[in-house]
């Protein structure tokens, strides 16, 4: 017996042709959702990059923060080296002053030891 697809070879049968529809409706929809995907990922990225931007500025903030504060700090510290130092200087001219004879003394002394250690 003989069957409609038999006897019309050129034409297809209406299941075949619903399958083929439904399979390009399948593709569109696979298609669609593809590019939404890139429009998402576009999305995701455009926000990371912001982000970091952010973090970016906000940690250069926080070295230039950190950076003036041990700025101060060092400024402080060479203050008080310098205020100790004049102090030093102005207890020793207080004691040249009080034992001349002494500093002169101690400088011929030490003097001598620099000289037999420089022969050496």
């Amino acid at each position: 017996m003989a069957t409609t697809s038999d006897l019309a070879p050129g034409r297809k049968p209406a299941a075949a042709r619903a399958a083929r529809a439904s399979s390009k409706a399948r593709e569109a929809q696979l298609e669609d959702q593809v590019a939404q995907l890139q429009t998402d990922i576009k999305a995701i990225a455009a926000t990371l990059a912001r982000l970091s931007n952010d973090k970016v500025n906000e940690v250069k903030s926080v070295a230039k923060s950190e950076a003036h504060n041990l700025q101060r700090q060092a400024e402080h510290v060479v203050e008080d080296v310098q205020d100790q130092a004049s102090a030093l200087e102005k207890q020793l001219k207080d004691t040249i002053r009080e034992k001349p004879l002494t500093a002169v003394a101690s400088a011929v002394g030490i003097g001598f030891i620099l000289a037999l250690l420089s022969r050496h």
